[in-house]
């Protein structure tokens, strides 16, 4: 069943979706009764956005901003989805067409930092409840204490099928629902989950005890397996490898806690495990850099540029303005930088066991800005940060020029 209607300018109409949910009956809504609610959703908005300390040139967008992530939360559990679609193609016709629909760790701590420091702390507090009521409870599995993802209501089985009655959006197939990835090991996301805590703690509210002490395990178990080879940050299906990026994560996780609580960032046992811990995975990341770029690169070993080490000085593990960033800040520019979008890595130098090409990625790009703002390039991070904020960016994410595509 469907209707069509056509509004003009100054008329209204009230409508009502034909199904709303199991147990809910179907009812008109006289015009007055969806004034007010209208009214009270805008006000509801507007209080929440009201906590907000931000005041900078971009307020307009990061609350906007704000408003998204607060949507992508789901109400009874505070888990917050990576996106709300799935299998929306990276290029028309292509095979990169995920299900987002759950709520990745990475992607949920990612979402606490800004609204965290803006004040809008009710975003937090959700995901913190998702937390101690889920992630916390789950049993270990075969890739450690926690999961890549969960479902919104916490499930951690999440088998990736593909719907072959469909055909995808303009032929882009497989179509698919559940998300394969879920077995994978991603180390990265044990300092960011931490950092995410950290973040709240400071400028939310206090975590309890118990919290506490989960987030001791957690820095145990990282100390023990952080040299692992895992998939990366980027979740690819072509193998395990030692990614800078997740080691840098690994660094983080286990030194967080002891300049968070540093007289109880673990039992005076492992301490000194933690100590070297820190130190080695610190020796691990500063080893993989390449004489052929003069550039950190994606894995050991290898001499592929990522974008994901942008992150370096940013978690404060470089100084962002040491020579060797320096100079991997400009290979980044050179050959992952098109028009201030950025991609993530060239899968023709990294096969990344998909075929197609990839698109720029958004967060890559703001990650760019604040490496070169912190560099002290501000002209060029103020003209990156200008063309991502506009209504009508010079350069389409998802269609790069051609010839500015990695080399």
């Amino acid at each position: 069943m469907w209707a069509e209607f056509k509004l003009h300018e100054g008329e209204h109409a009230v409508f009502a979706l034909d199904r709303v949910g199991d147990g809910v009956a179907l009812r008109s809504c006289p015009i007055a009764e969806a004034e007010e609610e209208f009214t009270a959703t805008v006000a509801f908005w507007r209080r929440w956005l009201s906590a907000s300390r931000y005041r900078g040139r971009w307020r307009e967008t990061v609350h906007r901003s704000a408003l998204v992530l607060k949507l992508l939360t789901y109400a009874p559990t505070g888990g917050i989805v990576a996106a709300p679609t799935t299998s929306l193609p990276e290029e028309v016709g292509g095979e990169r067409n995920w299900d987002y629909r759950y709520v990745w760790v990475r992607d949920a701590a990612f979402c606490v930092y800004a609204p965290a420091q803006a004040g809008l702390h009710p975003g937090a507090e959700a995901f913190m409840r998702f937390l101690t009521a889920n992630v916390c409870t789950c049993p270990p599995g075969d890739s450690g204490p926690l999961q890549i993802m969960y479902g919104i209501d916490g499930r951690s089985d999440l088998p990736e099928r593909r719907l072959d009655h469909l055909e995808g959006y303009q032929g882009s197939w497989p179509v698919r629902v559940g998300n394969a990835a879920v077995g994978q090991l991603q180390l990265d996301i044990y300092g960011a989950l931490i950092d995410a805590v950290y973040l709240y703690d400071k400028w939310g509210k206090p975590i309890s005890s118990g919290d506490w002490d989960y987030v001791s395990g957690l820095v145990d178990w990282v100390c023990d397996n952080w040299d692992q080879p895992d998939e990366g940050i980027w979740e690819t299906r072509g193998g395990r490898k030692d990614f800078l990026y997740s080691r840098l994560m690994c660094w983080v996780a286990i030194d967080a806690p002891s300049a968070w609580r540093p007289t109880a960032a673990c039992p005076p046992t492992r301490r000194g495990g933690s100590a070297r811990a820190t130190r080695s995975t610190g020796r691990s990341c500063n080893a993989a850099g390449r004489a052929e770029h003069q550039a950190f690169v994606q894995y050991l070993g290898g001499d592929v540029l990522d974008a994901s080490v942008l992150m370096m000085p940013l978690a404060k593990f470089i100084s962002p303005t040491d020579p060797k960033w320096l100079s991997t800040l400009t290979a980044l520019g050179d050959r992952l930088v098109s028009d201030s979008l950025v991609y993530r890595y060239d899968p023709a130098a990294s096969p990344d066991g998909l075929r197609g090409v990839e698109g720029t990625f958004s967060i890559c790009s703001f990650w760019y800005v604040e490496a070169l703002a912190r560099a002290g390039r501000l002209d060029e991070a103020r003209l990156a940060l200008r063309r991502r904020c506009s209504p009508t960016p010079t350069t389409s994410a998802s269609s790069p020029r051609r010839s500015a595509r990695p080399r």
